[in-house]
């Protein structure tokens, strides 16, 4: 297996129409919509996939179509609740929303001691996202986890970004990688930034599983809705949503 890298796609979970099933057809659709844009991986099972309503046969369920519907194409990141020992690669998140631990850059670091080989930061926090890329590198690969500094992250040097937007923005969130930090074109990659930042923006400010599957939709795909308590976004909302879409030339339907 070769290192992770570039846009990571925190998958969305498809259902059937009646919420009782993962929708195989709407979900191997998906996968491979974002392979044919260009993106380097997906992580299904996530909270952005609604996996706390989610049981624990559908997320295993969930997790072998993935593998089966990437066919090979692209790495698939799996989400674990404790720390497995195995050889296998271990992908930290680390959201203080989500655990309630807040660590340092150097804590974060030095878990690097008990294989843990990358990290995906959400945390918001620039100056800390700065020192884990700049000052503790050897210990650790740096995924940029926080959709609204994801051109910062980019451009300071992250090994790429897991993101929930690249759901139905995948094109965009492939062409900001490429411009970023693969040419180095930052005065592209500012131009791509200011077509998707408004978007980031947008899907941090509401409640983003309703904001991905509505951006979802709107971009053509079907998703099944979300499960309770979760909900599409109201009428205005994603009246807002599909306006900023157009702005950035996504198409829209």
């Amino acid at each position: 297996m070769g290192c992770l890298g570039g846009i990571i796609v925190v998958l969305m979970t498809p259902f059937t129409d009646d919420k009782i099933k993962i929708d195989e057809f709407c979900l191997q659709n998906h996968i491979e919509h974002l392979i044919k844009a260009g993106v380097h991986g997906i992580v299904p099972g996530g909270s952005r996939g609604e996996s706390t309503v989610m049981s624990t046969a559908e997320r295993k369920q969930l997790t072998e179509l993935c593998v089966r519907f990437s066919a090979g194409c692209i790495p698939v990141v799996l989400e674990q609740e404790r720390f497995i020992l195995s050889r296998l690669p271990v992908m930290f998140y680390n959201m203080l929303g989500a655990s309630g631990l807040k660590l340092s850059p150097t804590e974060i670091a030095g878990l690097s001691k008990v294989g843990v080989k990358y990290l995906k930061d959400t945390s918001g926090n620039a100056p800390a996202l700065t020192e884990l890329v700049f000052g503790l590198s050897d210990q650790n690969t740096t995924f940029n986890g926080c959709d609204t500094l994801t051109f910062y992250g980019l451009a300071a040097g992250c090994q790429g970004g897991v993101w929930g937007a690249a759901n139905f923005i995948p094109e965009l969130a492939v062409e900001l990688w490429d411009s970023v930090a693969v040419k180095g074109d930052l005065k592209r990659g500012r131009d791509i930034w200011a077509k998707t930042w408004p978007i980031c923006n947008f899907l941090e400010t509401h409640s983003y599983c309703s904001n991905v599957k509505t951006g979802v939709e709107l971009t053509g795909q079907p998703t099944g809705g979300l499960r309770k308590p979760f909900s599409l976004l109201k009428p205005e909302l994603q009246a807002e949503l599909k306006q900023l879409l157009k702005n950035a030339a996504v198409r829209t339907i």
